[in-house]
């Protein structure tokens, strides 16, 4: 038998124990790749979060934050539908230090034919609107027009189709890019279209109290200018513009990047946790392995092979071994994560993106050689005093 083939055939010969080790290198490679592939996902959706929110500042009418989680519309989806006069807008020019300011006005619509889940309808003034209208410019090259609807990723409805939104035909002209976020299950049309559905759900006896007709807005997202001081800019919003309530987006956004902080340690805990247990066990079951191969080194070293030709051996057969481990382990995390991604991010209550193809191969690579490293360390002190041995001795203990 050619030497070079002697690992892979040893590890043939023993099934049970290949397996063994095997699977407690895959656990180390599920926990490594799992956790990483998490935690890029979970600053991915942080990052898309701060790119699509684009404002300083969002004003909302007062009584908003009792009706609904202003966080958690975006974080998590959570439908919401509150209402102020749409001259809050043109008094938040008029302060100082506001250089852009855009209207948005939210529905939240019943169960739609084109979904399994409640979804939030948003107006935008696609004139005005600079948080929105650039995310739809990656995917529509021109305006909406009236009943003309985007949707984002997770709304079960492809480009062309229609979908019905309190009885009223939109036509759905692109989806949008995820943003592993609330965002991704909401509907972006203009406002003439926004005013048609608010008139439509109010004769199917959703009352959203509207009192100023077509001149109705939810939110106001505000761009502060160069220079200003956001915070200054955002206490005069509220001392100037009764009933309204201005909220600075990086409050919004601390929270959720120091809940994921907390998230990424604890990760972060439990993947050395368990890389330190399986190593010791990783050394102590070669230790006990090496033990009972004593014998057959012994004979391999009568024959010829030298002491380097048998740490080779171990060092080679422990790597395959990881290199089994790794693949399992990958592909088991990635079973468990890609398909079950929207609930792990309804699970977790945060902005949760996936990283690119790309990225995942380049972890995953990384992930299998780097079980076989290990598992190849956890063997090499076994393997340093099996070529130690003298073959003599150990065959005469042997018997």
């Amino acid at each position: 038998m050619r030497s070079h083939a002697l690992p892979l055939t040893n590890l043939v010969r023993k099934p049970g124990r290949t397996a063994a080790l095997a699977l407690l290198t895959a656990f180390l490679a599920l926990a490594v790749f799992g956790g990483s592939v998490v935690v890029l996902s979970l600053r991915g959706g942080l990052r898309s979060l701060e790119a699509r929110l684009g404002a300083d500042i969002i004003l909302v009418p007062s009584e908003a934050q009792s009706k609904v989680s202003f966080q958690n519309m975006f974080l998590q989806g959570t439908t919401g539908a509150f209402y102020m006069d749409r001259s809050v807008l043109d008094r938040a020019l008029e302060v100082e230090g506001v250089e852009r300011a855009a209207p948005q006005t939210f529905l939240a619509s019943l169960k739609a034919d084109c979904c399994s889940i409640r979804i939030q309808v948003i107006g935008i003034d696609p004139s005005l609107d600079f948080t929105v209208q650039p995310w739809i410019s990656h995917s529509l090259s021109r305006e909406m027009g009236d009943m003309d609807v985007a949707v984002g990723c997770r709304v079960e409805a492809d480009v062309g189709e229609i979908i019905r939104i309190y009885e009223q035909r939109c036509k759905v002209v692109a989806r949008l890019e995820p943003t592993g976020t609330g965002l991704d299950t909401a509907v972006y049309c203009n406002m003439n279209t926004m005013n048609t559905l608010l008139r439509a759900a109010e004769e199917k006896g959703v009352s959203h109290r509207i009192e100023s007709g077509d001149s109705v807005i939810s939110a106001v997202y505000i761009k502060v200018r160069d220079g200003y001081d956001i915070g200054a800019v955002n206490s005069t919003l509220n001392g100037r513009i009764r009933k309204v309530t201005a909220v600075r987006t990086r409050s919004m956004i601390t929270g959720v990047s120091d809940s994921l902080a907390g998230i990424s340690r604890t990760v972060t805990i439990l993947i050395a946790a368990v890389w330190l247990l399986a190593f010791i066990i990783l050394l102590l079951a070669y230790g006990m392995i090496i033990r009972e191969r004593t014998r057959e080194f012994a004979v391999l070293r009568l024959v010829g092979a030298s002491r380097g030709k048998l740490s080779g051996l171990v060092l080679t057969e422990s790597a395959l071994c990881g290199l089994l481990g790794g693949l399992l382990g990958t592909g088991l995390a990635a079973l468990l994560l890609f398909p079950f991604a929207p609930l792990i991010e309804s699970a977790l209550k945060m902005p949760y993106l996936m990283p690119d193809a790309g990225t995942v191969l380049l972890l995953a690579a990384g992930t299998v050689v780097l079980s076989a490293a290990v598992a190849s360390l956890a063997s090499a002190a076994s393997a340093v005093r099996l070529s130690r041995v003298d073959p003599g001795t150990a065959l005469r203990e042997e018997n």
